[in-house]
């Protein structure tokens, strides 16, 4: 697989890190992108009804740092006029990309107009996109689903008109609103968008291993990938699925790295945020990051029962000294699957619970 363009910015190698609701912030993007492989990371999505009315955590999350390029910030909401000027805000931060978000489920997005409600309302869209495209000189680009619901498939429509907006690349999440997070993304819709537009086209669902990865990437014939839940729960996937393709072994981390990748987490969470919050976001990425691993199941009960970063760090200390010394930790079983967090509607719920948290706590 070759690196794309979006105009003149290489995304080299073509993995890209997928926004992720309460996941994707600043803190987040620099662990993904410090082990390596990553051709793009993307902001959380941003509320611009937040960004142009001043709002302090709208503005937080378009922070990055110049390691992180190329940068995207995403933004999503149903009005032109306050996307354009959301689109302008993004522009003057330094942000290298513009994308639009139109794959959000989460109702109250979807009641607002934003998100995947814009692909009920394709005039919408259209109006949103040439607004924004008129009023940046940064690349425009679009995360759809494959439409609203099983009966109304639109996808390929909304590329085309897209396309023609000025839109220098899609991403295509192969799911529609109605099934949210469930069951299997349809890479086979994925494959005809890529055959109907003449932009770069990525795919999106479902990427979690190597193997289904390539495999889909493959049979879709896309120019990039998209990965979510799957860097949650291994950091180092992009690393790994760039080693496949330049024809070397793929690399695996030992426990003591993923010991220190915890660690190394949980400290850049405590620098930028209240302890409570970055309590919070620790748990939210070991309830992925421990899938597979010995006893991992009781391993995050263990920090979902925490309450200080003293007992995390103890937490982490115990488990991994455990894991290296050969010993059993809990039932010491791997389990097969853990329930994945994966809805911006789910992530909207756990930051709206941490941040209740922090304000009481002053």
């Amino acid at each position: 697989m070759k690196p794309f363009y979006i105009r003149n910015i290489a995304i080299d190698p073509p993995l890209i890190l997928s926004p992720m609701a309460g996941v994707t912030d600043y803190t987040f993007r620099r662990l993904i992108k410090r082990r390596g492989g990553v051709g793009l990371v993307v902001s959380e999505f941003i509320s611009v009804e937040g960004l142009t009315r001043n709002n302090p955590k709208s503005k937080r999350q378009m922070r990055f740092d110049e390691e992180e390029r190329p940068f995207a910030v995403q933004i999503f909401g149903g009005q032109a006029p306050r996307m354009a000027m959301g689109a302008e805000m993004a522009q003057e931060v330094g942000a290298d990309i513009l994308d639009v978000n139109c794959g959000c489920p989460a109702p109250k997005v979807v009641k607002n107009g934003g998100g995947s409600g814009l692909l009920r309302d394709l005039p919408r869209l259209e109006e949103i996109l040439k607004e924004i495209k008129k009023s940046i000189t940064i690349p425009l680009t679009l995360k759809l689903r494959t439409g609203y619901s099983d009966a109304s498939i639109n996808v390929v429509e909304a590329a085309k008109m897209a396309e023609q907006c000025g839109v220098e690349h899609i991403q295509v999440h192969g799911r529609t609103r109605e099934q949210g997070y469930k069951g299997l993304a349809n890479w086979d819709l994925i494959r005809q968008v890529k055959q109907a537009v003449s932009v770069p086209v990525s795919g999106n669902g479902d990427i979690t291993t190597i193997e289904y990865g390539l495999k889909h990437w493959r049979e879709a014939g896309t120019d990039g990938i998209l990965i979510g839940r799957g860097a949650m729960q291994n950091p180092w996937i992009f690393r790994q699925i760039k080693d496949v393709l330049d024809g070397r072994e793929p690399y695996y981390p030992d426990l003591a790295e993923k010991k220190s990748v915890l660690l190394e987490f949980f400290s850049s969470c405590r620098e930028e945020m209240p302890e409570i919050v970055a309590l919070g976001k620790m748990k939210q990425l070991a309830g992925q990051f421990t899938k597979g691993l010995p006893g991992g199941a009781q391993f995050r009960q263990t920090l979902y029962h925490s309450h200080s970063a003293n007992e995390i760090l103890d937490s982490i200390t115990t488990y991994f000294e455990n894991l290296l010394a050969g010993n059993r930790y809990g039932d010491g079983l791997i389990e097969a699957d853990v329930p994945a967090l994966d809805s911006c509607d789910a992530f909207q719920k756990l930051n709206s619970v941490t941040n209740k948290n922090a304000a009481v706590l002053g």
